[in-house]
């Protein structure tokens, strides 16, 4: 029976830890390398819901893209939701593992995988930082086509391809052809995009002064949350997972969710 070391060591030649931002935490962050898998549960996130979920379902390990430990702790408790966390999965003997800002950037990631969901062709990454073992290449923000479109058509399609209860935007005053993704908050992405010659960014966490800025550069920029972003990337981790250990069960948990609401 594949160990949590197995399932590691795979999920490190998808999303190599060397492609992380400096400040990032990845890997094992909490369980043993030993531990036989059977099943696997992936989330987004690794909150108390998707512990829960696992526990009952009888996991063994959990794979997310956000890790469940960020910042450094100094305490694991009850009073805490990751302490809280942290002891439930201690007590079940389930591990968690995570991909965050390597998996942003490795080849066929979120941002690949966004990318596909919203029916881009010919996409590409827009500052390569390298290039993997298949040499491939490598790095955050994605670009790619579609075809010629007013901004609210394109819209339209962000919203229904990605299920978001809405989106924030503001138009640059050109249509949408070329096209630039980054999952999560990567409004920083701005002038790459434009200097790329892209007419429209899709991300998430925009600032007020962003959107200001991008209309300024002429670039469409839409906000599409930060769990719908990378939401996709989930059905990408179970695929990879359950064809690479098909004696496994591996399921997307039905507890995560966008805490964050449109009223």
């Amino acid at each position: 029976m594949p160990t949590v070391a197995d399932i590691l060591s795979f999920l490190d030649t998808q999303a190599p830890p060397s492609m992380k931002m400096d400040w990032d935490n990845v890997g094992l962050l909490c369980g043993s390398r030993d531990t036989p898998v059977s099943r696997v549960l992936v989330a987004l996130d690794p909150f108390e819901d998707v512990c829960r979920e696992a526990e009952r379902w009888g996991a063994q390990l959990i794979v997310t893209h956000h890790p469940l430990i960020f910042d450094p702790l100094k305490s694991v408790t009850d009073e805490t939701s990751v302490g809280r966390c942290v002891r439930l999965l201690c007590r079940s003997g389930i591990s968690a593992v995570n991909a965050h800002t390597n998996l942003d950037c490795a080849p066929g990631g979120v941002n690949d995988c966004l990318a596909r969901t919203l029916g881009l062709s010919d996409a590409r990454v827009i500052t390569p930082m390298g290039t993997d073992a298949q040499g491939r290449e490598w790095g955050l923000l994605r670009m790619g086509n579609v075809p010629e479109q007013p901004l609210e058509a394109f819209l339209a399609t962000v919203k229904t391809r990605l299920g978001c209860d809405g989106l924030r935007y503001v138009s640059g005053g050109k249509p949408v052809r070329k096209v630039a993704v980054g999952g999560g908050a990567c409004a920083g992405g701005i002038g790459e995009a434009a200097a790329a010659g892209c007419d429209t960014l899709v991300t998430s966490d925009v600032k007020y002064n962003q959107f200001w800025g991008a209309q300024e550069v002429g670039l469409n920029l839409i906000d599409a949350t930060h769990f719908a972003t990378e939401n996709p990337v989930c059905a990408y981790l179970k695929e990879q997972i359950a064809a690479a250990f098909p004696e496994i069960a591996v399921k997307i948990s039905e507890a995560h969710h966008d805490c964050m609401k449109f009223f």
